[in-house]
């Protein structure tokens, strides 16, 4: 059957080739050159200002309500629904230099200057946007004109409220971006245990994992070691078999113990008997120990 040039798998295989995830790239790995844990953490923080903001509005409305009553309640909605829906539109400026603050840590005198024009630009957009809201509104719904009023005036108005706003989306922002980051950091690797071989005069300390096997010999053990060292330690072997079960080392043979996460196989001697296989090296089993078999089959 001819396979697919590009892949190497047969016309129709769906397993995922050695090495992929599955997905599509740029949503595993990044959107738009953000992490996947960096989307998460700007989304909550987005979903946070949409109840902020969506409980700003209802209040608003409510007061305006209140406190003139002849207005009704169609404009002063009009007025804060047009405000709140462009607000949570461009409150991806915040996010997005939110996102280079927590990246990049600038001193103030560079985050200073980038907050300054993303505000600006953030004030800019929300009036230029609810103005345009507004006038649609007022002549689709109430078949009249919207007058934002002077520029001079009410722009830096509406800015004194956008600095606040952005002030707070830029902080809720970035400490959302950093809860994230302390979540996602990989976790301590935990300590090698090692094993302290009096070898004579000499104290050699080995990680455990490095010790292939452990065989009698006479008034001595020897280690044997994935680096090919062999230091021998004058103690018995039963001795050692205490200290090394509980890291996964098994009695293979009434003179080898033999570490278990270092078998590579298990080759029939005859007779019940069996070579354990650990890479280059071979340690016996012996049929008279049935429970190491069973333990190294596990």
């Amino acid at each position: 059957m001819p396979r697919d040039a590009g892949s190497g798998q047969d016309p129709g295989d769906r397993r995922r080739l050695a090495g992929t995830s599955g997905k599509r790239i740029g949503i595993n790995g990044a959107v738009f050159g953000i992490s996947g844990e960096e989307f998460r953490a700007i989304l909550r923080a987005w979903i946070l200002g949409v109840g902020l903001i969506s409980a700003i509005c209802v209040v608003n409305v409510l007061t305006i309500r209140h406190d003139a009553p002849r207005l009704g309640t169609l404009p002063p909605a009009i007025w804060e629904g047009s405000s709140a829906l462009v607000t949570l539109v461009i409150f991806a400026i915040p996010a997005a230099v939110a996102l280079w603050a927590a990246r990049t840590s600038p001193r103030w005198w560079l985050a200073a200057p980038v907050h300054l024009v993303a505000v600006f630009v953030y004030s800019a957009l929300h009036v230029a946007g609810f103005v345009a809201l507004r006038k649609l509104a007022y002549l689709t719904l109430l078949h009249q004109t919207y007058d934002f009023g002077a520029i001079s005036s009410e722009f830096p108005y509406e800015f004194r409220k956008d600095l606040m706003a952005y002030g707070l989306a830029s902080i809720i922002y970035y400490l959302s971006l950093r809860q994230g980051a302390r979540q996602a950091a990989p976790l301590a690797s935990p300590a090698r245990a090692t094993f302290d071989i009096q070898d004579g005069a000499r104290l050699v300390r080995v990680p455990i994992e490095d010790i292939l096997a452990v065989r009698s010999a006479g008034n001595y053990v020897e280690f044997v070691l994935v680096d090919r060292r062999r230091p021998l330690m004058r103690t018995p072997l039963a001795a050692i078999q205490t200290d090394l079960s509980a890291h996964g080392f098994v009695r293979s043979h009434r003179s080898w113990l033999v570490n278990k996460a270092r078998v590579t196989g298990l080759r029939p001697e005859g007779s019940g008997d069996y070579a354990v296989e650990l890479g280059e090296l071979e340690a016996p089993l012996s049929r008279r120990f049935p429970e190491a078999l069973a333990a190294l089959r596990r």
